[in-house]
């Protein structure tokens, strides 16, 4: 076994999860993650955590839900499962990619709103969600996969805590402000923050991070208005989405279109009434993802990029008994800051050209 696949696993268990002995812990692994599961265990054994593996597997998903009819009763044994659980741990790498590419967007709408109540049990576990290099993934990212596995563990396998200080910088001057304009190509939006807490999101749940590799600072927007060109690609609903515009006003989607992908991304949009609305202004800084990869665990991450995520807002975004964006989906879509572009906290611009003032070059 690759030496990187036995401290990917450990970052997960220690520095990610911070599981402790004792501690009920569910794997969720998925098709291609066998090898990565494997070590996550030994590691948990080590630790004296209590394991409940589950399989997942998009081509099991899909035979479900296509052989439906669509009336879903709430999932009660799977909420159980996690109202139980102290950690989750999600290991994703299938097999294929678009493997749900052909469930009707009614039906895959209608089983995400059954799942709302799965969805809060899962997340009020300490979850991390991470990923294990597979030959399907190195394929839709257009690499060998010998030079996607590099790529992942240079993403996986950072040093975590002095990322943590860089991105206090970009924290704190998000809790100050009140509202961020962003411009680039096609793009000139501005997002109120007012009153908001962003998340230095360092891969760890003691920073209310929840993603191996992370490497963002995030938000929930108050409001939004303008337009976003989201120039990198990414999968939504097993469908690749190129190129989509939106335009916001009063903080809601008025208009839209996409070079490919507009039909996944009206069915999105058509999800309920917060799908139309922003859960998410996440900025990404790790500096070890070089590329786009169509996998947006690690594409909202990538150094130089903005995501705006349509749907559900973090709690830990919001203050205390406030109650953000509701929605049964959140997905993020990114735009790259690329020469030209300004980042702009309360007038003042913390970033050009993709690079932040206290950056070289910056």
């Amino acid at each position: 076994m690759d030496d990187r696949i036995r401290a990917h696993a450990e970052t997960l268990v220690d520095w990610s999860a911070r599981v402790a002995p004792g501690d009920d812990v569910v794997v969720r692994v998925a098709e291609g993650a066998h090898d990565l599961a494997v070590a996550v265990a030994a590691v948990l054994g080590d630790r004296g955590a209590n394991l409940l593996a589950t399989y997942g597997s998009d081509e099991v998903t899909r035979a479900y839900l296509r052989a439906h009819d669509g009336d879903f009763a709430p999932a009660e044994a799977e909420r159980a499962l996690y109202e139980r659980a102290d950690v989750y741990l999600s290991l994703r790498g299938g097999r294929n990619t678009a493997a749900t590419a052909d469930v009707p967007g009614d039906v895959r709408n209608a089983h995400a709103r059954a799942h709302e109540d799965v969805r809060e049990a899962r997340m009020a576990t300490d979850w991390v969600s991470t990923v294990h290099p597979t030959r399907s993934l190195a394929q839709a990212a257009g690499m060998s996969y010998e030079a996607y596995r590099d790529f992942v563990y240079d993403a996986v396998l950072r040093d975590w805590e002095r990322l943590a200080e860089e991105m206090a910088r970009l924290k704190g001057i998000l809790d100050g402000g009140r509202e961020v304009r962003i411009v680039a190509d096609g793009t000139d939006v501005t997002l109120s923050i007012d009153g908001r807490t962003a998340v230095n999101s360092a891969a760890s749940v003691v920073y209310d991070s929840h993603n191996l590799p992370s490497g963002e600072v995030f938000t929930a927007p108050v409001t939004v208005d303008g337009e976003v060109t989201f120039d990198v690609p990414v999968t939504v609903q097993g469908t690749r989405l190129r190129d989509a515009h939106l335009v916001f006003e009063d903080g809601e989607v008025v208009d839209f279109s996409a070079r490919a992908g507009e039909a996944a991304l009206a069915d999105l949009l058509d999800t309920d009434d917060g799908a139309k609305r922003l859960g998410e202004l996440g900025i990404g800084m790790n500096r070890g993802i070089t590329r786009p990869t169509d996998n947006v665990l690690f594409d909202e991450k990538m150094a130089g990029t903005v995501h705006l995520a349509l749907g559900r807002a973090y709690d830990a975004c919001l203050p205390d008994g406030e109650t953000g964006n509701s929605s049964a989906v959140h997905v993020d879509l990114i735009t790259r800051m690329g020469e030209g572009s300004r980042l702009l906290v309360d007038g003042d611009p913390i970033q050009r050209d993709g690079r932040f003032r206290w950056e070289d070059g910056g």
